[in-house]
């Protein structure tokens, strides 16, 4: 018969200690990778090194904001109790942006489940204030105080959608008449003007992928025929008369003409805007008009000011969705239908970092305050 080991010969276990990981607030280097309709979750990356930094919790067709100063990643999002059938709960889930844990949830009025789009919930560039599309039969926007974390009103913005902070004033948002509306809001109130219309959304759409400069307090847009537009965004907005990108090119102008075959901007989202220099990076691929969800083939980099292209990437593998970081040394951040990601200098095109099963869906950076 065995006998016990000595007590002072027997191996000493050592008790277990949880702890929690923490990871920095958000950097200029970060981008945001939206999992699509494959993966759960958007993912963080690191542009420089190429490494995952961590996930926030996105549902499908959810919507993710970054607060301009950092501590917080804001979802809308629509879920059930039984996962896809239930009682449905449209709400805002606040994530703390160091340890990724949920904060709070917000609810709200309406339908949020509109997704993959990054200007249906935008924030005030001081970041107190919430704008939430919703689409409950109507048109609306959920207005929501995300320092006391509550509902301040529902408006209703029938044909209107896209939205843009307009610092001061409220919001501004694309309609389908073509023009472009300001809501002032006064307390629960809301005051709705429309600038004349500048763009047909039956004949010529704009991407609603577009870019708001905060520090400029101008967006620019881009049509499915490729013609760019700027708007200083005020009280009273002004838009600026087009140019178009091929033109920019050198080459003959985009139309509607069918089978017409040109090189038209396209993808998901089609369009990153570097704000310190005001580039544009804009993914182009042949075909007619009507193919604007087709995958970029290049990249076309245009001077917004010198109304020219100034360069153009031929890509490995078409595209669908495009960033840039806004860093002193731009890189891009793009992925495609296999939800690989692909990062490259603007510098020197060289790519710098193929990250696999990233993502397929739309990319958000840090911008710039």
């Amino acid at each position: 018969m065995a006998q016990a080991a000595p007590a002072d010969t027997m191996a000493s276990v050592e008790p277990e200690e949880s702890d929690t990981m923490t990871i920095d607030p958000p950097k200029p280097t970060w981008f945001f990778v939206d999992g699509g309709w494959d993966m759960p979750g958007t993912s963080i990356f690191d542009g420089e090194s190429g490494k995952m930094k961590g996930m926030v919790e996105t549902r499908r067709l959810a919507d993710m904001a970054i607060d301009p100063a950092g501590k917080y990643y804001y979802v809308s999002e629509t879920i059930w109790s039984k996962n896809d059938r239930g009682t449905r709960q449209d709400m805002v889930t606040v994530y703390d942006s160091k340890t990724l844990n949920l904060v709070t949830e917000i609810p709200m009025p309406g339908r949020l489940l509109i997704g993959s789009r990054k200007n249906n919930f935008i924030i005030s560039d001081d970041g107190k204030t919430g704008y939430v599309y919703d689409f409950s039969p109507t048109s609306g926007v959920n207005i929501v105080d995300l320092v006391k974390r509550k509902l301040i009103t529902a408006i209703e913005l029938p044909g209107c959608a896209s939205l843009m902070p307009n610092p001061g004033v409220g919001f501004s948002a694309l309609c389908s008449d073509g023009s472009l509306a300001t809501v002032a809001i006064r307390g629960t109130k809301a005051d709705i003007t429309h600038t004349a219309p500048f763009f047909s959304a039956s004949d010529d759409p704009i991407f609603d992928n577009f870019a708001y400069d905060r520090t400029r307090k101008q967006t620019t847009f881009l049509t499915y025929t490729g013609q760019i537009y700027t708007a200083k965004i005020s009280a009273t907005p002004t838009v600026s008369a087009p140019f178009s990108i091929q033109a920019a090119a050198g080459i003959r102008v985009g139309d509607a003409k069918p089978l017409d075959v040109n090189w038209y901007p396209g993808g998901r989202q089609p369009m990153a805007l570097h704000r310190a220099t005001g580039m544009m990076f804009v993914l182009m691929h042949k075909g007619e008009y009507w193919s604007h969800k087709a995958s970029g083939d290049e990249v076309w980099q245009v001077d917004i000011a010198a109304q020219k292209v100034v360069k153009r990437f031929v890509l490995k593998e078409p595209m669908n969705n495009i960033e840039v970081s806004q860093t002193d040394k731009p890189l891009l951040y793009m992925n495609g239908e296999k939800g690989e990601v692909q990062v490259l200098d603007v510098a020197t095109g060289e790519e710098k970092h193929k990250i696999e099963k990233a993502g397929g869906g739309i990319i958000t950076v840090l911008e710039p305050s």
